[in-house]
């Protein structure tokens, strides 16, 4: 069997108000390959445009791949690393508190993406110099302030 072939993945979310307009991005790094993804919404969150990130970040891969994600979302990554998600999965799609979890459509289209590579979560300090995390910023904040939002239909 031949080893996956490994892969960057960094990503972000912005909202202008929350809700409000937002952005996500995606930058995919694989060995001299670099690819730059971004698009904006209207009537958004942040925590979606994070999700939006991840998903669109993952789609965009070709072949199972060794994904190495940094994100500065600390709701993203811990619902995989503090296995929220298994919890909301057993609980019927219900957080502790017995309340529906937010973003489910997001977070049902964002885990056979993640079952479908070897993922390593990163946790990045947002705003903190990393130069990828900076870039996904900018790319985020500029897709939120676009002219041409897509509507995120599933945004509460």
């Amino acid at each position: 069997m031949s080893e996956l072939p490994p892969v960057t993945l960094y990503t972000d979310g912005s909202c202008l108000g929350n809700p409000g307009p937002g952005g996500y991005a995606a930058i995919l790094v694989c060995g001299e390959h670099r690819m730059e993804l971004a698009q904006g919404f209207s009537g958004t969150t942040n925590n979606r445009m994070e999700l939006m990130g991840v998903i669109k970040g993952l789609e965009a891969l070709k072949q199972q791949s060794m994904v190495e994600i940094f994100t500065d979302s600390q709701y993203v990554m811990k619902a995989f690393t503090d296995r929220w998600l298994v919890g909301w999965q057993k609980n019927g799609w219900k957080t502790a508190a017995k309340q529906p979890v937010k973003n489910q459509d997001l977070w049902k289209q964002l885990l056979p993406l993640i079952g479908a590579h070897k993922v390593t979560w990163r946790w990045v300090r947002g705003h903190s110099g990393h130069p990828e995390n900076e870039r996904c910023d900018v790319l985020a904040r500029s897709a939120a302030s676009s002219r041409n939002l897509q509507r995120d239909e599933g945004a509460a």
